[in-house]
């Protein structure tokens, strides 16, 4: 299991704030890991249908493999 980061992102200033975590639980690669994540994380820090285009997962942390972390 790894914490990937959450992110609020301001598009028109170009920054992002983090503002929490959710936990990558598979330990292979799939095709919508990613997806998957992204959803999860707009379900849980997302307050409305608007709010949630602006809630982002990194994508580095979420691709980087089991076998990296040793």
């Amino acid at each position: 299991m790894r914490l990937v980061t959450v992110y609020r992102v301001d598009y028109v200033r170009k920054t992002r704030v983090p503002i929490g975590g959710v936990e990558e639980r598979r330990r292979r690669k799939r095709g919508n890991n990613l997806f998957g994540l992204i959803r999860l994380a707009r379900s849980l820090y997302g307050t409305g249908d608007e709010d949630s285009l602006y809630i982002a997962v990194d994508g580095a942390e979420a691709r980087r493999s089991w076998a990296a972390r040793a």
